[in-house]
Parts: structure tokens; sequence; C-alpha cells
């Protein structure tokens, strides 16, 4: 078990001072979100957590889970915890990438009577996208959003309009029902920091929930940060120091992933087809970090990387065959690695 001491100072630079507060404010702040989205959603708290380190990585995040468990309401709710403009696009077969990104139409000039094209935004412009089940548009609607992801902007023409600062795009994913769908490849998965498995509630917590749904009960939710405020979270996460021997360690999770490299353990060998790329590293890291100062620590452990590593790496390890027919999931080789390398204990001074 990794310590959350300090580690060496020539391993890292410290923290500034008004990082250290910005941290505590956040700590404080992922509390009180954490309570007021208890008042909407029963449970999920680790669907919660990660959701909340996608958006303070400033990365987005695919959400899998059957219909009926409150993906859509809890990505909802998070958008009006953070005070950030929401909007929620369904796919379907039919629709076209200006339906996302908008479009040029023609209008009059009612002062010259001249005819002039003019841009009407499309639902991508907001903080907050939800873009649910993703996988039921064809690839070049995929492609449409997944570019507005990377660059953070839309082109019309010859014309670049930039999105909102924070950009975020939360997408879902149903695992069952595969008929009729266009499954993201693996290029497009690997733009989403993290894949979040929402699973069935606790059978309290589906006691609860039909409760409060049945019932006359409704939540009255407080905002708690604002546009600004994430944005500002989002630079002190870059800031958060991360040792060499954890850099180290996330690197050397993402390179054992991969069946081709000698120092890979026999059952990635045998079960994996493809590994984890380099951003695999990159967003372990991020994600660590993330988790650090949510819980007001100063500084990224290795535990906080093992604790990451199943939404970074479970939609970038590819099963071979062999591991399907028995029964071997992407998750379950995430585990075996994740104890297959055990780190020394983080460094204290």
């Amino acid at each position: 078990m990794s310590t959350a001491s300090a580690p060496p100072e020539n391993e890292q630079a410290e923290l500034e001072s008004s990082d250290k507060e910005t941290i505590e404010e956040l700590k404080q702040a992922y509390a009180s979100m954490c309570e007021q989205l208890d008042r909407v959603i029963v449970g999920q708290q680790d669907v919660i957590d990660q959701l909340l380190i996608a958006i303070f990585c400033k990365a987005h995040a695919l959400l899998v889970g059957v219909p009926g468990l409150a993906k859509t309401l809890l990505v909802s709710t998070v958008s009006e915890v953070l005070d950030l403009s929401f909007k929620r696009i369904q796919f379907t077969p039919d629709l076209m990438p200006a339906d996302i990104t908008g479009t040029e139409v023609l209008e009059e000039d009612m002062t010259t009577g001249k005819r002039i094209f003019k841009f009407v935004q499309g639902p991508v412009f907001a903080n907050m996208i939800l873009a649910d089940e993703i996988n039921r548009t064809p690839p070049k609607t995929q492609a449409a959003l997944l570019e507005a992801m990377q660059e953070h902007h839309v082109t019309i023409g010859d014309e670049t309009y930039p999105l909102p600062e924070p950009f975020f795009v939360l997408a879902t994913q149903n695992p069952i029902e595969q008929e009729g769908t266009y499954p993201l490849p693996e290029a497009q998965l690997d733009r989403f920091m993290f894949n979040i498995q929402v699973n069935y509630p606790s059978e309290q917590e589906e006691q609860d929930i039909i409760k409060r749904v049945t019932g006359t009960y409704k939540a009255n939710i407080e905002k708690q940060l604002n546009a600004e405020s994430v944005l500002r979270l989002q630079d002190v996460v870059r800031r958060v120091p991360a040792a060499d021997h954890v850099v180290s360690y996330a690197a050397q999770i993402a390179r054992a992933s991969r069946p081709k490299e000698e120092s890979s353990p026999d059952f990635i060998k045998e079960m994996v087809a493809w590994g984890a790329g380099p951003r695999a590293g990159i967003y372990l890291i991020l994600a660590a970090k993330a988790r650090a100062i949510l819980q007001g620590r100063y500084h990224a452990t290795t535990e906080d990387v093992r604790a990451v590593a199943h939404p970074v790496l479970r939609h970038r390890v590819l099963t071979t065959f062999n591991a399907e027919a028995a029964g071997v999931t992407s998750d379950d080789i995430v585990t075996m690695l994740v104890e297959q390398f055990k780190p020394a204990a983080d460094i204290e001074v």
C-alpha cells in the first residue's frame, strides 16, 4: 500500500502556496459536490469520482452501462453542480455531422437586401456534451464529434469557430443490443481518457431509487463551482508533482500490456492481441494527479495510479479469441497486471 507522504524534493518541484490553497478549496468543494449529487443520484460513488477526475483532467469519458442506470441524469446533474452549459445529443443512424456542429444558412440582410450566409451553431457548442449512445450513428458523424473533442473547435467552410471552455464530451454506450450499431474504432476509443463502467445498484440502493422516483421527492441542487473555477483547477492538476518512480510505474504498467514487449508477462502474450499505447501512461499520471488533489493531497502516488488503472486501460487492452473463449475480459487482464506489478511503497522523507 502506498503512503501519502511527500516525495523527495530532488525528484520534483513543490507546489506553490496558492496551488495548495486551491487544492484545499477543491477538497471542500468535492465534499459539497458529492453531497449535492447524492440528492439526485443514489450510490455510484466510483462512477462519480471517475467522472470528476476526467473533468478536472480536461479529458473526455465513455460511460458504459445498460439502460436505466441514470447515466444521462448523472451527467446533467454534474453540469448543474458545476454551473456549466449542457447539451444532450441523441445519436441515431440518420444523424448528420451538421446536426452536431451546426451549419450555414442563407439569410437576407434587411438593411441592404443582400443575401448572406450565417452560421447557426449546433448542440456541440456547450461546456458539457452528452453523446447518448454514440455507437448508434455512422462513422462520418462520430468523426465530426471526435474532431471537436480533439481540436476544441469546429471548421465550417473556411471559418473556424472555437468551442466554449471548458469543453467535455461524455459519451454513453449500451453493452447489450449491438444490432445496427457502429462500434467506435480503437483509434477513436483511445481519445477517451476513461471507460467508466456503470453497474447495477445494490439491493438497498435499488429500493431507495424506487422510493425516490415513485414518491414526491424533488432534489434542490446548489451550484458549487463555475467554468472559471474548473479551468483554474485544471491548470492546478497539471502542476501536481508526480515523482520519477510514480511515472516509471505508470509507464511500466502501460508497456507491460503490450504482448510484443519482451518484459510482458506470459498471460499478456497469450491473451492480449493489442496493448495500450502511449496515451495510457499519460492518462494514468494525469488521473493519478487529479485523484490526489480531490483527496486533498499535494502529490500523486503509485496507489493513485493503481486506483485509476481499470478505467484508463480497459478500452485500450484488446483480448485475443482464446481469452474471449475462456471468458477472460480486459478488466480481468488489467486486474492481473496490477497484481503482477506491485510497486514499492512511495518514498517517505
